[in-house]
């Protein structure tokens, strides 16, 4: 079973917009082909917070990344560390907030947009500081790094439904079109994703309020889709609601790393979807 992974949030992406608009997506769910199941989001349902949680399983309270306004380093090991420590290549296409998070902070707009063979956490980076930077751009920026520097783990992260989200609410006609947009894209490019050996995982670290809002504890701010391609999961609709914070540790699995002291041993709920459970790491 190959190891080599890569992640796709969708940020801002609700659940219920997800698995109505995702057309694509679903259609591998349907077809017994990938998983899919519910996540519910840390607290707060902020986005730099939340990139915390993915990429190192630690909570807010402990983390310190408490706001979107948390502009430094993060003190914990991510799956960058963890792969590149590993002995292998990671990539990532992605909002500058994760470089502030894992490489250089503050962000320098001219020096840190391209970062390649780098000898930080992240190995390889694109990085875009607008929020309307368009996500077929971003997700081709995510191909591009991926032929250029063959990486074991790809990290794509897109802004435009959370963007269009703020100006016209979680279920507008506006956000439905941006979540179709990107539903196309991974269309295309994840046939080829496949056939190169990959396992795909497909989520979202927040949802969006109707009034174009997230950082609070209502479903539609905390719900998020997570699909998953992989030999080593089940496949179809899995009746669950779980908690993201054992994500990282559950990437971890997909790769085969042992996971870092701070995240969390993966519960039942996440192990239930494994079809042969490998014991924690």
């Amino acid at each position: 079973m190959s190891n080599k992974l890569i992640i796709v949030v969708l940020d801002g992406l609700r659940y219920d917009v997800a698995i109505e608009t995702l057309g694509y997506m679903e259609h591998l769910v349907e077809k017994g082909q990938a998983l899919r199941s519910a996540v519910c989001s840390e607290l707060p349902s902020l986005s730099r917070p939340l990139y915390e949680v993915l990429l190192t399983g630690t909570p807010s309270y402990s983390n310190g990344i408490h706001t979107n306004r948390s502009v430094r380093l993060s003190k914990h090991k991510s799956l960058f560390h963890l792969s590149k420590e590993a002995g292998l290549t990671n990539a990532t296409a992605s909002y500058y907030w994760v470089s502030e998070l894992y490489n250089r902070a503050p962000f320098h707009y001219i020096e840190d947009r391209v970062q390649l063979n780098t000898d930080q956490a992240i190995q390889n980076g694109m990085f875009y500081f607008e929020d309307t930077y368009p996500d077929s751009h971003l997700l081709l920026d995510g191909e591009a790094l991926r032929r250029r520097v063959q990486p074991d783990f790809l990290y794509i992260h897109s802004m435009n439904i959370d963007d269009i989200g703020h100006k016209h609410g979680g279920r507008s006609s506006e956000y439905r079109e941006k979540v179709l947009l990107a539903d196309n894209i991974l269309a295309e490019l994840m046939p080829i994703w496949l056939e190169e050996g990959y396992q795909v995982v497909v989520t979202a670290d927040h949802g969006m309020s109707e009034q174009g809002q997230h950082g609070g504890t209502t479903e539609a701010e905390r719900q998020v889709p997570l699909y998953m391609i992989s030999n080593k999961t089940h496949k179809g609709m899995q009746d669950l609601l779980l908690p993201q914070l054992p994500f990282a540790s559950f990437m971890c699995e997909l790769m085969g790393l042992d996971k870092a002291e701070t995240m969390p041993v993966l519960p039942q709920m996440w192990r239930s979807l494994l079809r042969q459970e490998e014991g924690n790491k």
